[in-house]
């Protein structure tokens, strides 16, 4: 059963909360590729520094980080990647109050749309 989630606050929002294995719920493409591994991701893990990106008979190894814009404060995850880099806006994060289940929401500068859960 689902629990209750409840926003986290994105300008305060410490970078260790995005670490963790996040499997893919939904996805938009938009204008991205949609052969690229980033569209066709199944499961993204974040350890620090470092990110596994899972796809269907593919995958890809890098590094993470989290950078802010001076205006908001506002996250953005950047995955560089062996085949790729890309920054994605973080739009939404919800949790529940024990922190064992999480919603992640990220817009890439493609255009892509995606949701990611935990566990």
């Amino acid at each position: 059963m689902s629990q209750s989630l409840f926003d986290v606050n994105l300008q305060q929002l410490p970078d260790e909360l995005l670490a963790g294995v996040w499997r893919v719920a939904s996805r938009v493409l938009n204008q991205t590729d949609p052969t690229s591994l980033m569209a066709c991701a199944e499961q993204l893990v974040l350890q620090p520094g470092r990110v596994q990106i899972e796809g269907p008979g593919q995958s890809d190894q890098g590094s993470w980080m989290v950078q802010r814009d001076e205006l908001l404060n506002r996250p953005y995850l950047t995955l560089e990647l062996g085949r790729e880099q890309t920054r994605a806006l973080v739009t939404r994060l919800r949790r529940s109050r024990t922190g064992s289940e999480s919603h992640l929401n990220l817009y890439f500068q493609s255009g892509m749309e995606m949701q990611l859960t935990q566990p």
